[in-house]
């Protein structure tokens, strides 16, 4: 299991909005262009980039999901208390 983690991540308020832009992102559409618009996180800025964490940093659904992706691989919507997240591993 990975010490840290390299993640960007997409966050919308619904699960029909996380779904859609999924969906579109897996038709080609480039997650960071996603995150610019979609996203309600500020790290949208930077495409999504949220830089390297720990297990402890990030809400417990989160890091679930992010600790378990494969380098390159992105999730399905994954619900936390601030909405739905797409997360990508990014290293």
């Amino acid at each position: 299991m990975a010490q840290k983690v390299k993640c960007s991540h997409i966050l919308v308020e619904k699960q029909s909005q996380a779904l859609q832009i999924f969906e579109e992102i897996k038709k080609g559409k480039k997650f960071g262009a996603a995150a610019r618009e979609i996203s309600t996180c500020p790290s949208k800025k930077k495409d999504g980039d949220l830089g390297y964490f720990t297990k402890g940093m990030m809400v417990k659904e989160f890091e679930d999901v992010a600790f378990n992706l494969e380098v390159g691989e992105m999730s399905a919507p994954v619900k936390t208390q601030f909405g739905y997240h797409i997360i990508k591993r990014l290293g």
